[in-house]
């Protein structure tokens, strides 16, 4: 597979639900019941981040225990979290930035990746290399939707997943834009509610994110 087919794959999941969860988890206990609580509310694409000691140790459990879902592994710094991360079963990877060592191993074990820009030029030199799809990150920080606006104009070829910033309040404005066919966001299930095990509030906050899908996803 070529970084750019692998990346056109990477669009067909982002458009699987509004929301991409980004999580943050240390129980290995935690993984399968966080899992389902978000698939239940109809989020099936999440993200482990690679920001606790047992990261990968969740990713393998909610790989093995949730058929429906497509489980990503998030904050992907080397070579060495690329191949863990693969090892550990996850679907796909995503990164703050981009770096020629990240893109390589992705290519070399088939991960396809979310690699994060922030600036047109990062843009322009992901898509040099056939990522059409691309984290803006971090969004809020770097210009929001009136920064996702502007580069549409000149790059229309690139769809993004804002993350950084993105609450339930601004998610429908980035969601508007055309390049936008997902968010990452935090809130859906923050590590208090993980932390106190609220399976059910998290399931609230998944569907609720149901009211940001775009027409033409239903």
């Amino acid at each position: 597979m070529t970084s750019y087919q692998e990346n056109h794959d990477l669009l067909k999941i982002c458009k699987l639900a509004p929301v991409i969860p980004v999580l943050v988890v240390d129980e290995t206990s935690k993984a399968v019941p966080l899992a389902k609580a978000l698939i239940t509310g109809g989020l099936r694409v999440l993200e482990v981040t690679l920001r606790t000691d047992n990261a990968l140790a969740v990713i393998k459990e909610m790989v093995n225990s949730n058929a429906e879902g497509i489980i990503g592994a998030g904050t992907l710094l080397s070579e060495k979290d690329v191949y863990a991360a693969k090892k550990a079963g996850a679907k796909f990877g995503v990164s703050p930035g981009a770096t020629e060592q990240i893109l390589r191993a992705c290519a070399e074990v088939s991960l396809p990746l979310l690699p994060g820009a922030a600036t047109p030029s990062e843009v322009m030199s992901l898509l040099s290399k056939g990522y059409s799809v691309q984290k803006f990150f971090p969004a809020e920080s770097n210009g929001g939707v009136k920064a996702l606006k502007s580069i549409l104009g000149p790059i229309p070829g690139v769809s993004f997943c804002p993350t950084g910033g993105v609450t339930p309040t601004n998610a429908i404005d980035y969601l508007s834009l055309t390049n936008v066919p997902c968010v990452g966001g935090s809130w859906v299930a923050p590590e208090n509610k993980i932390k106190a095990a609220d399976w059910r509030a998290i399931t609230e906050r998944a569907r609720s994110t149901q009211a940001f899908r775009k027409p033409s996803a239903g």
